[in-house]
């Protein structure tokens, strides 16, 4: 999972440029060419970004100039996402100054707060034939209570493969995709996550369902089995045309998380990790995370890095773990090669929250712990210091307080001290922070403005950071 969100940067450097996929033969259909330039004419939009993932830019040239010719609109092609390109990157697109994006390709379905979107998954084909037949051989019992769900990319086949299916199983309830702020749960039985609707009332309730999913394997799956870590799932893959049963140890992954909470529990130092800045809701989220872990009587760190990987992260030295704000697809960062665990912001929850209780469920979208939202826990009053009861790390077998506690009101803002700035005994404010990163000897770059004398520009070394042509090979 932490090549979907990170990426070794030696890897990187090496990768050869292979040939370029080759483009759709039919655009119109593919990517819904007319509903495109009904959303830009009927919101009058004069500039629109266009945003594609890596294995659809071979179509971006031919996708703008068609949209250009059709509403008369500037169309500007998003390069490299800021974060996910799963996610829409709004802020490439406010450097644009574009009023609307057209989000193209996989998508996690979190709302945006700021610019109108439209999102265009690409029809990718499904067999309906086999899918039904490998449906059939892994769901036996006609009676089977199943719940379908796909991926984006497949959602315009599902209508096809419920007429095929229904008549036969009158216990099978298919999703929707739902773009935008999902709709309010009207009745028990209304489930609303992930950008998917559906309704198992009927079904007696989610527990007493199995799951279906059309799509590969990856991160939408993963998200769905450890929150519906319940149900059993299977699966079938378009592009293999199997189908099969889903034998990820799920609970060995749920222990895994559970150790990272342990972990997050014995850290004096947590690093948040800004993994989006479209998703609504991440300011709040951030704000909420920030109280939790002063009145837990731990040091945070906000710190935008783009997307993270560990040579980034190892910079950070001083930070026991990170929490890494995203959206619900790129939460679970697999971060077994990182310097420093990183936790999704429920684990952090059930680390320093002493009113969250492990229940089962597990929530990677966010927003379901902002007040108001189906998870939301408030904090406990905090108790006097010399009345916690501490307990013992099941890491490192020290003891340490896990509850809340008061403490004194600081009267500067939070990871500031007071200094004398100069011999007329000024104040200023020093960070504790700043003051590890003096007292390195490599502190990153600096400009150096006006010191560096001005030469001709010369060739340079060849190669890569890591073996230049002129070094010898050891």
């Amino acid at each position: 999972m932490a090549t979907a969100f990170s990426s070794n940067g030696e890897a990187a450097l090496r990768r050869e440029l292979g040939p370029v996929a080759a483009p759709h033969g039919d655009l119109d259909g593919f990517y819904e060419m007319e509903r495109a330039a009904a959303f830009v004419r009927g919101g009058g939009f004069r500039k629109v970004a266009l945003q594609f993932p890596d294995e659809l830019l071979a179509d971006a040239a031919a996708v703008a100039a068609r949209m250009e010719a059709a509403t008369g609109a500037e169309m500007y092609v998003l390069g490299d996402t800021t974060y996910g390109s799963c996610c829409v990157d709004e802020v490439a697109a406010e450097h644009a100054s574009a009023e609307a994006v057209l989000h193209y390709g996989p998508a996690c379905l979190s709302p945006c707060g700021k610019l109108p979107v439209l999102h265009i998954f690409g029809r990718q084909p499904l067999d309906i034939e086999r899918c039904a037949e490998a449906f059939r051989e892994l769901y036996p019992d006609l009676q089977n209570r199943v719940v379908v769900l796909s991926d984006v990319v497949y959602a315009h086949a599902m209508g096809e493969l419920e007429e095929k299916l229904c008549p036969e199983y009158p216990n099978v309830v298919f999703s929707k995709v739902v773009c935008g702020d999902p709709p309010v749960p009207s009745l028990p039985g209304e489930v609303c996550r992930f950008g998917r609707h559906f309704s198992v009332e009927r079904l007696g309730g989610l527990q007493d369902c199995a799951m279906f999913y059309i799509g590969a394997e990856g991160l939408a799956l993963t998200s769905f089995m450890l929150t519906w870590n319940l149900c059993p799932f299977s699966s079938f893959d378009p592009t293999t045309g199997r189908g099969r049963r889903e034998t990820l140890n799920v609970n060995r992954a749920l222990m895994r998380r559970l150790y990272l909470v342990e972990r997050a529990r014995d850290a004096r130092v947590v690093g948040l990790l800004v993994g989006t800045l479209g998703v609504t809701g991440y300011l709040a989220l951030l704000q909420h995370l920030r109280e939790l872990l002063r009145q837990a009587g731990k040091r945070s760190y906000t710190l935008a890095v783009g997307k993270p990987n560990p040579a980034k992260l190892a910079n950070f030295l001083e930070v026991d773990v990170f929490v890494l704000v995203a959206c619900a697809h790129n939460s679970l960062l697999d971060s077994t090669e990182f310097y420093r665990p990183i936790l999704t912001p429920y684990e952090l929850e059930l680390a320093c929250n002493p009113a969250r209780e492990w229940t089962g469920d597990y929530f990677t979208d966010f927003r379901d712990l902002l007040p108001g939202a189906c998870a939301h826990v408030e904090l406990p009053p905090p108790i006097p210091a010399a009345e916690a009861v501490p307990d013992v790390s099941l890491i490192t077998g020290e003891m340490r307080g896990v509850h809340l506690c008061h403490h004194p009101a600081p009267q500067l803002p939070p990871n500031t001290a007071l200094a004398c700035r100069d011999q007329t005994r000024a104040l200023a404010e020093i960070s504790p922070a700043a003051s590890f990163l003096e007292s390195r000897s490599w502190r990153g770059l600096e400009q150096q403005l006006g010191q560096t004398p001005v030469s001709k520009a010369v060739q340079g070394r060849r190669g890569i950071a890591i073996a230049y042509e002129d070094e010898g090979c050891e």
